[in-house]
């Protein structure tokens, strides 16, 4: 999926998905064209990344725990990552 369509699907501006991907927070792949391509589990990241905005982390914070924990915005778990 394209980046407009994750930011449909999850509510988050298309900049705010592109500045996660500055940030190392959101690593999507390319295609052969270059552009970023998304998958399904790239929602349930994006809905963390916001979650943990929420609770007042900044990118730096919020990249050290996405290796540490997977799920959704609901339910957190523990990671072995």
């Amino acid at each position: 999926m394209r980046i407009g369509e994750l930011a449909e699907r999850t509510g988050v501006s298309v900049r705010s998905l592109r500045y996660y991907e500055t940030e190392g927070l959101l690593r999507p792949d390319r295609s052969g064209n270059g552009l970023p391509d998304v998958h399904e589990a790239d929602i349930a990241r994006v809905l963390l990344i916001q979650l943990f905005y929420s609770a007042g982390l900044c990118s730096g914070k919020i990249a050290e725990l996405l290796p540490c924990v997977s799920g959704d915005e609901t339910h957190l778990v523990p990671s072995r990552g």
